[in-house]
C-alpha cells in the first residue's frame, strides 16, 4: 500500500482497528532475538523514561499491532522452556493441555506449577522513537515496540475513552495521533508502568514527505505471527518432556505425562479466570517479560 493510499483510508482504518481492539480484549485465541524490536532502558536511578510514537502499520486492511503467547519456566530438570504459544495462531499447544491436566487435578501443588507455567501476553507494533536516553542513537529509528497487556491497555483506553466527555484519539495515526511517553519505575521489585501517558494529539510531522518516509520505512510485524515461524506440536511437546524430566534427549521415546488427580475438580471458567490474573511468581506487570525470561534463564 502505498503512502497516498494510506492518507484516502486512515479514518476508515481506525474504524478496524477498534473492532481489532473489541476482539482482543474477548478473544482467548516470544520471538527470538530480533535487532529491529526496541525496548526501553532502566536508568541508574531505578527509572526509565522515553519518548515514541505508534505508527500505523504498512497495511490498512491489518492491525498495526501484533499480539504473541508465550510460555516461560524452569523444570524440575533445570532445563528452561521459553517458546512462542501455538495459541497464539489458534492451535493446541502441549504446554497448556499440560496445564490445563495439572489445574484439574485439584491439587494445590498442581496448580502452583500451572500457574509459574501460566501463558504469558507481548504486544508488537511500528513505532518512531522520539527520544530514548539509554540509547540516543535510536532516536529517529522506525522500529518494532515489544510491549505488554498495560501499555496495550493505554491504547485501548485512548481509542475507547470511559467517559462521554473523552474524544477517541487514534494513537497510530500519524496527523491525528498522539506520542506516547513510556514512564518506568519499580513497583514490588519489578518494572512498573502505570504513569505511562499520551500526549495531546499532533501530527509527527508538518511534512508530508518525511512523514512518507517514516511510513515506508515500516516494518511487517504480521510475519511474527506467520505460522512457519512457530515450532511444531511435536517439537514443542518433546521440549516439553524434557524440560518437566519426562522424556528424554536422545533415542529413547518420552515417557507417558502422568498427572495425579482428586475426587473434585475446578471448571474451565474458574481455570480461565486464574490464568488471566498474576501471581506472586512472576511480574504483575507484564510488560517486560522477554527480560523477565532471560533473566530467569541466566540464574
Amino acid at each position: 500500500m502505498s503512502f497516498q493510499d494510506y492518507l484516502k483510508n486512515r479514518q476508515d482504518a481506525f474504524t478496524t482497528m477498534t473492532d481489532s481492539l473489541k476482539k482482543e480484549v474477548n478473544n482467548e485465541n516470544r520471538p527470538g532475538d530480533d535487532d529491529r524490536v526496541w525496548k526501553p532502558k532502566m536508568g541508574k536511578d531505578n527509572t526509565g523514561y522515553a519518548v515514541i510514537r505508534f505508527l500505523p502499520g504498512s497495511d490498512v486492511n491489518k492491525t498495526p499491532w501484533v499480539r504473541v503467547y508465550s510460555h516461560g519456566f524452569q523444570g524440575p530438570t533445570g532445563k528452561w522452556y521459553i517458546e512462542k504459544s501455538l495459541t497464539t495462531i489458534g492451535q493446541q499447544d502441549p504446554v497448556s493441555e499440560y496445564n490445563s491436566k495439572l489445574w484439574n487435578s485439584g491439587i494445590e501443588s498442581n496448580k502452583e506449577v500451572a500457574r509459574k507455567q501460566k501463558r504469558r501476553t507481548s504486544y508488537y507494533a511500528n513505532v518512531m522513537v522520539l527520544k530514548d536516553p539509554g540509547d540516543p542513537s535510536n532516536e529517529g529509528k522506525v522500529m518494532i515496540y515489544q510491549f505488554g497487556q498495560k501499555i496495550f491497555d493505554k491504547i485501548m483506553a485512548s481509542m475507547q475513552p470511559e467517559f462521554a466527555d473523552e474524544e477517541a484519539v487514534n494513537p497510530f495515526d500519524l496527523i491525528e495521533g498522539a506520542n506516547f511517553r513510556i514512564k518506568i519505575k519499580i513497583v514490588s521489585g519489578y518494572w512498573n508502568y502505570d504513569s505511562s501517558e499520551f500526549e495531546k494529539p499532533s501530527a509527527l510531522s508538518e511534512d508530508e514527505s518525511k512523514l512518507e518516509s517514516i511510513f515506508n520505512a515500516q516494518h511487517d510485524v504480521h510475519e511474527m505471527i506467520d505460522p512457519t515461524t512457530f515450532k511444531s506440536y511435536d517439537e514443542l511437546n518433546a521440549k516439553l518432556m524434557v524440560t518437566i524430566g519426562t522424556g528424554v534427549e536422545e533415542n529413547e521415546a518420552p515417557r507417558q505425562v502422568s498427572v495425579p488427580t482428586a475426587e473434585t475438580t475446578d471448571t474451565k471458567e474458574e481455570f480461565g479466570a486464574v490464568f488471566d490474573k498474576p501471581t506472586n511468581s512472576v511480574p504483575n506487570d507484564e510488560d517486560d517479560l522477554e527480560n523477565y525470561f532471560k533473566s530467569l534463564a541466566a540464574d
